[in-house]
């Protein structure tokens, strides 16, 4: 997918990586306290909200394509992404008030894109979320990580087919090439992240300078000010954004495009795949 800036205004958008609530991993604070005529404190608690099972369940199903790679399947965390049974945001949340914003918008500094979700979405994503916390408030444990057989259910013959076809992998790996071995350096959750979304990708960057010359190499920086890349002779060299054109090829990009369309079969198919890659 490629990015353009104009000649005065450079475009700074750039899609950065992987879905991570900004949350603690602290236990649930106190409940309030009321104070009794006997002088004893005593706890005073809110029953926690239910939501319709219906609702739940398309939470769950929306949950699991978009977020269970960081979250887990169940919202429990992952080696990259934080418990959302034990998130302060979560507890904070009032009908979807702070959890809605976060998907939305992303959180481009904790590795997190952005999702553009209906209310209908975000609604049903919110009901999950709080049934998963409510769940686990009486449940003894630390935090819950990725089942490692949530990773292994796939069929590796349809995910190869996914790979030259639907998902449109083939246009930049290749097994005996970028992708050769690849299961022997990656496991498990590892794996499932980079195929999702890699991690350390390069952009390429064409600047077209006021002249009508043209330089090329590997995007180094970008902001709404300065564009700067890494030439073909390894020379860093920058420019205002307003003072040229620039075009973006950001191949993590196409994997981000992904998030909305796979579905829990194509990545546990494309998984099964990958990890055959030895």
């Amino acid at each position: 997918m490629k990015i353009l800036g104009s000649n005065f205004h450079g475009s700074a958008a750039l899609a950065i990586l992987f879905l991570s609530f900004a949350v603690s991993a602290a236990q649930t604070p106190p409940s309030p306290k009321t104070q009794t005529r006997t002088g004893v404190k005593q706890d005073v608690t809110t029953a926690p909200k239910k939501y319709s099972p219906d609702l739940v369940q398309k939470g769950a199903a929306l949950f699991r394509q978009d977020c269970s790679f960081c979250h887990g399947r169940d919202a429990g965390g992952g080696e990259s992404g934080p418990d959302l049974t034990r998130s302060r945001l979560v507890r904070q949340d009032v009908d979807g008030n702070e959890i809605g914003p976060v998907v939305r918008n992303g959180r481009p500094d904790k590795g997190m894109p952005r999702f553009d979700h209906s209310d209908d979405e975000i609604a049903s994503l919110v009901a999950f979320i709080h049934t998963r916390q409510n769940e686990a408030r009486n449940k003894p444990g630390g935090r819950k990580g990725v089942d490692a057989s949530d990773l292994q259910t796939g069929n590796a013959e349809t995910g190869k087919q996914y790979f030259y076809g639907a998902g449109g992998c083939a246009t930049c790996h290749s097994p005996t090439g970028d992708l050769a071995g690849i299961a022997s350096r990656l496991q498990g959750l590892q794996l499932e992240e980079q195929m999702l979304y890699p991690k350390h990708a390069k952009s390429r960057v064409k600047v077209t300078l006021a002249s009508g010359e043209t330089v090329s190499g590997m995007l180094e920086y970008l902001d709404e000010f300065t564009v700067g890349l890494f030439d073909s002779s390894g020379v860093y060299r920058s420019w205002r954004t307003r003072d040229v054109r620039f075009e973006v090829d950001a191949p993590v990009n196409a994997h981000v495009e992904l998030f909305s369309k796979y579905t829990d079969d194509d990545v546990h198919n494309l998984m099964a795949y990958l990890q055959t890659l030895r």
